[in-house]
């Protein structure tokens, strides 16, 4: 039996925000009730302000689904379009206080169908890892979603993309293609002088990367020191992170930021600019 947390029990037994909004400004439809999930969300936007003033979502699924299309709803309401797009599913999963390991799908079905709602007020084309090329055929899961999911959230295995995305939760037969993916994620080693002449990273290998270095080359030696750090946004070359724990008050945190851009610079890509955001 899952672990729920009482505000994962709140939101499943009385829902807010559940039905549709009429005549809705965004609509969001993403899942099927064929592969087991599926999520409409609703908006209402000022249109003056960009201000997301109301949400409403319609789901088929687990309680763990339908708690996190209520917490969705109940965090965009009051956002502007820009700060809404910014949510990511570990947002959804810390709101309810933690979702049991194996249901964070419903997680991130909660933020695809964000995504696609904006992207209809925006009249923009579905994001790519709604409509590329389809890895899971039982759950409709695209090779761009696995990327994604597996970056965003640092997952290394086949199981924990099973439970972050469903994908190899089936039939099994995706299961080697998914170890392709996630092995062409996670084995962009860190490269010698030599190599970062020679080879160009793409835009998912060069995001890996910087998590990988974050994680294993700089956080470790601040936390030494009671301090922390978190990475905040990767747009492009900019990197934004914040100081925490001790880093977060101390008077050396230009310094720090300093030696942390050089320590990438070094180790993933030249280019890059680390701020503090």
């Amino acid at each position: 039996m899952w672990d729920y947390t009482n505000k994962v029990k709140e939101h499943f037994l009385n829902p807010k925000n559940a039905g549709e909004i009429e005549n809705p400004d965004a609509v969001g439809d993403v899942g099927s009730i064929v592969c087991g999930d599926a999520l409409r969300i609703t908006l209402r936007i000022d249109k003056e302000t960009n201000t997301i003033t109301d949400a409403k979502f319609q789901t088929f699924g687990c309680a763990s689904a339908i708690a996190s299309s209520s917490a969705l709803t109940e965090i965009v309401k009051g956002k502007t379009v820009e700060e809404a797009l910014k949510i990511n599913n570990q947002d959804i999963a810390d709101y309810l206080g933690g979702l049991p390991k194996e249901k964070m799908h419903c997680s991130v079905l909660g933020r695809e169908a964000l995504e696609a709602a904006i992207a209809n007020y925006r009249g923009e084309a579905l994001p790519p890892e709604l409509t590329g090329r389809l890895v899971c055929q039982c759950f409709a899961v695209t090779e761009e979603m696995i990327r994604k999911v597996a970056i965003e959230n640092h997952l290394t295995t086949v199981e924990e993309i099973t439970d972050y995305t469903k994908a190899g939760g089936g039939c099994g037969s995706c299961i080697p293609e998914i170890e392709k993916i996630l092995n062409d994620i996670w084995s962009v080693t860190v490269p010698k002088d030599e190599a970062k002449k020679t080879k160009k990273l793409t835009n998912l290998q060069k995001i890996a990367l910087i998590q990988d270095v974050l994680e294993k080359e700089i956080r470790p030696n601040l936390q030494s020191d009671g301090g922390d750090i978190e990475l905040i946004d990767i747009d492009g070359n900019r990197v934004v992170v914040a100081l925490r724990a001790m880093c977060a008050s101390c008077p050396m945190g230009g310094v720090t930021i300093k030696s942390i851009e050089d320590k990438l610079r070094e180790l993933v890509c030249e280019d890059l600019k680390v701020v503090e955001g």
